[in-house]
């Protein structure tokens, strides 16, 4: 139904079309009972929209407790109104008129992803999805090997599918993306042998180990900078932040006029320029 289906007329995602999906997905005796007590879409912890010409997606905010969600085989062209669904496991946008990955910020429990035929040209976007443990990207527009690349920052990523892209054609395909790739165990349904990872690693050490020296650096300062604000944070619970450094010396000193007036004296100058590096 997806990509250039156009017998039907785009559906939107409504209530009706809701209620009628969570019963569809029930036995008879349990969609009877929900009937007669009514459905509360808190409760629903997956969700089938697949083959319903969905154009956009919308109204899923009440579906706070979902787990999975299948919007598979529709026309959809964008990735949004998904930011309610924050225990999100497992999400299927395949077959759908997609070109760009956003809107899944929040979906930080993600960890099968599906955006398999779209239209998409970019791996990106996907920075806070720690938790991704299989990917689907295969039958997109993908050009450049270099995309693989973006995905090293998902260390759970173990199931990878990319096949039809443009550039599985390049001789060697396989080898960077396994190169890159350390932790993966299944390549385009296949398993990733020992042979294959020992020639990738051989080819292509000269570039990963530049990225994995970049990686190091980038970590140390990223600890750094937690490690800072939790200082800063145990500070303000005391009441003394900032005080392990110059900051309340030059707040003190700038709103004083007459301490200013000192500036002027032989020798101070040189004394307050090389004050900061003292603390």
């Amino acid at each position: 139904m997806s990509q250039s289906d156009n017998s039907f007329e785009p559906n939107v995602i409504d209530d009706e079309m809701l209620q009628k999906a969570v019963e569809e997905q029930w036995p008879e005796d349990i969609r009877k009972l929900a009937k007669a007590e009514g459905i509360n879409f808190k409760d629903v912890m997956e969700l089938q929209l697949s083959f319903r010409n969905i154009l956009q997606i919308d109204n899923l905010w009440q579906f706070e407790n979902l787990t999975k969600l299948q919007l598979d085989n529709n026309i959809i062209e964008k990735i949004e109104a998904l930011e309610s669904l924050v225990h999100l496991v497992w999400l299927d946008l395949s077959f759908n008129n997609i070109e760009v990955i956003e809107g899944l910020d929040t979906l930080v429990k993600l960890q099968d992803l599906s955006l398999y035929n779209n239209r998409i040209s970019k791996i990106e976007h996907m920075d806070t999805l720690q938790e991704l443990q299989i990917f689907s990207i295969g039958k997109n527009n993908l050009t450049t090997l270099e995309n693989v690349v973006y995905l090293r920052r998902f260390k759970n990523l173990h199931t990878l599918n990319l096949t039809g892209n443009p550039f599985c054609n390049e001789e060697q395909y396989m080898l960077f993306v396994v190169a890159h790739l350390p932790g993966l165990v299944y390549l385009d349904f296949k398993l990733v042998s020992d042979t294959t990872r020992e020639v990738a690693i051989s080819n292509y050490h000269y570039l990963t180990d530049v990225l994995e020296h970049e990686e190091a650096q980038a970590l140390a300062q990223l600890e750094e900078k937690q490690a800072q604000q939790k200082e800063l944070e145990y500070h303000k619970t005391a009441f003394v932040e900032y005080l392990n450094g110059s900051f309340l010396f030059d707040s003190l000193y700038a709103e004083d006029t007459e301490a200013a007036k000192l500036a002027y004296l032989p020798g101070v100058d040189d004394l307050l320029q090389a004050y900061p590096s003292w603390v």
